[in-house]
């Protein structure tokens, strides 16, 4: 057991993208290979995060410590949010040219039902590996985001974006239910082996099938500017996870982008009526709302 939990300030925000109904999936002009990415990880949200919010609350019923149980429920919400807006998002993209996506989505359905019936220990640190990864992802994403996003569709830019600020938010919760519960590092470590390798996997399936259907996929060109962006991707969340792996890590210890600071104080001035745009016809995309 660990000491007594602190709760975090984590906030839950209703946020109903409004995306247009035919949005182009290609939704970066400039960066077709790197539109499919995205749209690939969006189709595993709605089955990896329900997944995760099932094992959070199971673990909920096993603690005592109204903090930690007070972060886990504010957890799920957030989680709550983002596959509900993922699955509108996606159906989208499927309606817009891609209706073979649903032949992976059912693939991850089995397989996160399969993966329901295993221990939750493993179940829980299966989450707390996939949330070490969103830390290296959030990082990647906001540190390049001029060279990922300018230029961009600007609802799925913000989308995306607001993902990664609560990711923020929340990135102790799953460790800290972890630790709390079993402190086991071994499983913990082998949990960030299985949490990130299993949705890059499906994220991957999906966007090979998408490149291929746009005839991209026997292009040499399109494919090493995939390459080159899973490479970058590689580089800049391996670091992150390398480090997580080690013994006595917290979360806590990964500083967190002043630009999720910013985000969320452009947000708490922002009329409730507003959904939150980023400007990505500035290089800079700045953390205010268009």
């Amino acid at each position: 057991m660990t000491e007594p939990h602190t709760a975090h300030d984590i906030v839950v925000r209703k946020i109903p993208f409004a995306f247009d109904e035919d949005i182009k999936p290609v939704w970066h002009p400039e960066q077709p290979e790197w539109s499919h990415m995205l749209n690939g990880a969006s189709l595993t949200m709605p089955y990896l995060e329900p997944f995760l919010i099932r094992t959070v609350r199971e673990a909920m019923t096993k603690i005592d410590d109204q903090a930690l149980r007070e972060d886990a429920k504010a957890f799920n919400a957030q989680e709550g949010q983002h596959y509900q807006n993922h699955r509108r998002f996606n159906e989208l993209i499927k309606a817009n040219g891609y209706p073979e996506l649903a032949v992976v989505e059912a693939e991850m359905d089995a397989d996160y039902g399969r993966l329901q019936k295993k221990s939750l220990k493993w179940r829980l640190a299966y989450t707390a590996g996939f949330e070490t990864m969103t830390m290296g992802v959030t990082e990647w994403l906001i540190s390049q985001r001029t060279k990922l996003f300018a230029g961009a569709d600007p609802s799925v830019t913000s989308f995306i974006l607001w993902h990664m600020v609560e990711e923020t938010e929340h990135k102790t919760v799953a460790f800290d239910l972890y630790q709390h519960l079993y402190n086991d590092y071994w499983a913990r470590v082998w949990g960030i082996v299985c949490g990130s390798w299993h949705v890059v996997k499906f994220s991957r399936k999906a966007y090979v099938k998408t490149l291929k259907k746009d005839g991209r996929w026997s292009s040499w060109q399109s494919r090493l500017t995939l390459f080159k962006r899973s490479m970058n991707f590689v580089w800049n969340v391996g670091k992150l996870l390398v480090i997580s792996a080690r013994p006595g890590h917290h979360p806590t210890k990964v500083s967190d982008p002043d630009w999720v600071t910013q985000w969320m104080h452009a947000y708490k001035d922002l009329p409730e009526d507003r959904i939150p745009l980023l400007d990505t016809t500035d290089p800079d995309i700045p953390a205010q709302f268009a």
